[in-house]
């Protein structure tokens, strides 16, 4: 009896990480952090290159990455249900 209370204690630990790990894939604020970091190294390198406006410029692949990530929950559904 002891060997199966700790495998359903063992079963839940590692449940209980994967739903951490799932709200950290779905978070806002791991968007907002990819956003922030993709804008940076997007600006730093057109600055480097000599792109006109950096600042600017770098906002469309930013915006670019942001829509892309918000339609994959729609694409996962579409996919799930034809899989």
């Amino acid at each position: 009896m002891d060997e199966l209370a700790r495998r359903i204690e063992k079963i839940e630990q590692r449940n209980k990480l994967v739903e951490t790990d799932k709200a950290w894939e779905t978070s806002k604020t791991r968007r907002l952090l990819i956003a922030l970091f993709t804008y940076l190294s997007i600006f730093l390198y057109f600055l480097v290159i000599g792109v006109d406006k950096p600042f600017l410029n770098a906002i469309v692949p930013t915006v670019g990455f942001l829509l892309s990530t918000i339609s994959l929950p729609f694409v996962r559904k579409i996919w799930e249900k034809y899989r």
